[in-house]
C-alpha cells in the first residue's frame, strides 16, 4: 500500500508523441523478454552513454561515427521509457528505487550527449555546451522541486518531452552528417537563448501554480478555523479574529468583554 502512494511512480506527460506512446505500450511491454528485467533496462543507460562518448570520439574524425550515436540514442529511449512500465507489468516494487535510478542516468545520459559534441565541435564551442548543459539540467532541477512542493512529477514542458528531445538529437546528428558543423557552431546561440527563454516559461508557471496552491491551503485553513470556532461557540459568544496568527477570543454580547 505504502508503495502505490508514491507520487514518483506517475508521471504526466502531455507532449505531442504521449498519446501515440500509450497506444503502443500495451502492445510492447508483455512481448519483452522475462530474463530483461526493469533493472536491466534501467541500469542499460549506462552502456548507451559510454558508447555515445565512444561513437563521438570517433566521429571527431570521422563524422559518419554518429549514425551510431543516434542508434544508442534509440536504444536508450527504448529502455528508459519501458523500464518503469515493465516494472508495473510485472509488479516488481521498485518503484522508489526505480524513480532514483532512472532520473540519475538520465542526467548521465545527457552528459554523455554534451561531451560528445565537445569531442566533434571546435574549443571554442564548449563553453556554450556547458552552458546548454547548465540549462537543460535546470529544467529537471526544477522539475523535481516542483514535485516536492506539488507531488506531481511532469516531464514534458510546452508539449514537448523526452521522446521529442531524443527525436531532435537524432535529427541534429543526421544534419551534422550530411551538412558539417559549420551551421551548428553557429546556430549554438540560438539554441542556448530559446533554452533559456523556455526555461524562464516553465519557471514562472510553475512557481504561479505553486503559489495558488499554497493560497488554496491558506483559505482552507482560515475556513476550518471559523468552523471550529463556530462549532465550540455558544449563543451568547462571538468568535473574533484579526488575523490566522493572532489568538482566538470571545466576546460575551451581553456583557461586552472577552470571555477566555
Amino acid at each position: 500500500m505504502q508503495n502505490q502512494q508514491f507520487g514518483g511512480a506517475n508521471k504526466t506527460n502531455t507532449s505531442f508523441l504521449s498519446p501515440l506512446e500509450r497506444r503502443l505500450s500495451p502492445i510492447v511491454v508483455p512481448k519483452i523478454p522475462s530474463w530483461l528485467q526493469t533493472h536491466h533496462l534501467t541500469m542499460l543507460t549506462l552502456i548507451w552513454s559510454l558508447l555515445i562518448l565512444g561513437f563521438s570520439y570517433l566521429a571527431a574524425t570521422d563524422v559518419r561515427w554518429l549514425w551510431g550515436v543516434s542508434l544508442m540514442i534509440f536504444f536508450q529511449y527504448l529502455t528508459d521509457h519501458y523500464d518503469g512500465k515493465v516494472g508495473k507489468y510485472r509488479n516488481t516494487g521498485l518503484l522508489r528505487w526505480g524513480y532514483y535510478m532512472d532520473h540519475l542516468l538520465d542526467y548521465v545520459f545527457l552528459c554523455s550527449v554534451i561531451i560528445g559534441y565537445a569531442f566533434i565541435l571546435p574549443e571554442k564551442s564548449r563553453y556554450q555546451l556547458l552552458f546548454l548543459l547548465a540549462v537543460f539540467a535546470a529544467f529537471a532541477v526544477s522539475a523535481f522541486l516542483a514535485f516536492s512542493a506539488t507531488d506531481r512529477l511532469t516531464i514534458s514542458y510546452l508539449k514537448l518531452g523526452p521522446t521529442e528531445f531524443r527525436l531532435a538529437l537524432i535529427v541534429i546528428n543526421t544534419l551534422l552528417i550530411l551538412f558539417g558543423t559549420r551551421y551548428m557552431i553557429s546556430g549554438l546561440k540560438y539554441v542556448n537563448a530559446g533554452a533559456v527563454a523556455a526555461l524562464c516559461f516553465v519557471v514562472y508557471q510553475t512557481q504561479k501554480n505553486i503559489w495558488q496552491i499554497d493560497m488554496r491551503e491558506k483559505e482552507r485553513e482560515k475556513s476550518r478555523q471559523v468552523a471550529v470556532a463556530k462549532t465550540y461557540a455558544t449563543p451568547k459568544e462571538v468568535y473574533v479574529f484579526t488575523s490566522v496568527s493572532e489568538p482566538m477570543i470571545s466576546v460575551n454580547q451581553s456583557k461586552g468583554f472577552p470571555v477566555s
